[in-house]
């Protein structure tokens, strides 16, 4: 797609943006990877990256239960980015959450950025690194306390072991925040897709609820759904929503 072509498309999501005031967004790993946050499937992303096993496998129901020790290894050096700070893709959404435009932020991040920038109605699919809880007692901890943890996260008031509240490959997502997105999206009347490319289930099949005529999708490859789209922007999130009202 040319650059103007491109622009023209920008121009057209920023009307819609002034006309609206139930806009729903829904966004994958592409809208913290300009907060320096890895990509899983980019080209330099944890998938392309050599450990003794893949990230898929280390973030597994079953590697987490038979390899303890090594899950905690390389989910405190590869998950826990606590230094990373919010773009200008999670505070354009935070504004417009506070002008009234905005429902809801539908989120496959686990990084809570944006709650950092200030967005209060969040739907974490996937869960969130700063909850963690432990599995005999229930007490929570934050994710500062498990960055300094070394070997097995213990409770310090019963010595449980710490769980991430994060959604593992093989558990099923929380069925609340499910049908709370598909309520968001149903409901919609501009739907914007940023950041993802749309191939990790059950979350991407959450876009076929969708019953309104605005859906952008703004992401830098092509995604399953792109034949589907009113408005596409393949350009970087951050970079375009900084362009908008």
């Amino acid at each position: 797609m040319e650059e103007k072509e491109i622009q023209k498309n920008i121009e057209t999501l920023a009307q819609w943006v002034k006309d609206s005031d139930n806009i729903v967004f829904f966004g994958g790993a592409g809208v913290s990877t300009e907060s320096g946050i890895p990509d899983f499937r980019s080209v330099d992303g944890l998938y392309n990256q050599k450990y003794a096993y893949p990230p898929e496998t280390i973030l597994s129901h079953t590697f987490f239960c038979d390899h303890t020790d090594e899950f905690y290894r390389f989910y405190r050096d590869k998950m826990l980015c606590l230094d990373a700070k919010p773009n200008a893709a999670h505070l354009k959404l935070a504004q417009w959450e506070k002008e009234g435009r905005l429902k809801a932020v539908i989120t496959q991040n686990i990084d809570g950025l944006h709650q950092a920038a200030g967005s209060r109605n969040v739907l974490e699919l996937h869960g969130s690194v700063h909850r963690n809880y432990c599995m005999n007692c229930g007490k929570a901890f934050d994710a500062a306390y498990m960055k300094q943890t070394t070997g097995l996260p213990k409770c310090d008031d019963c010595g449980g072991l710490i769980k991430p509240d994060v959604v593992l490959y093989e558990e099923g997502l929380d069925m609340d925040t499910l049908e709370s997105a598909v309520r968001y999206i149903s409901q919609a009347d501009v739907l914007i897709v940023g950041g993802t490319s749309l191939v990790v289930y059950p979350a991407a099949g959450l876009i076929r609820y969708y019953r309104g005529h605005k859906l952008v999708l703004i992401n830098k490859g092509s995604t399953t759904y792109d034949s589907d789209a009113s408005l596409m922007i393949p350009d970087a999130i951050g970079k375009v929503m900084a362009q908008l009202p």
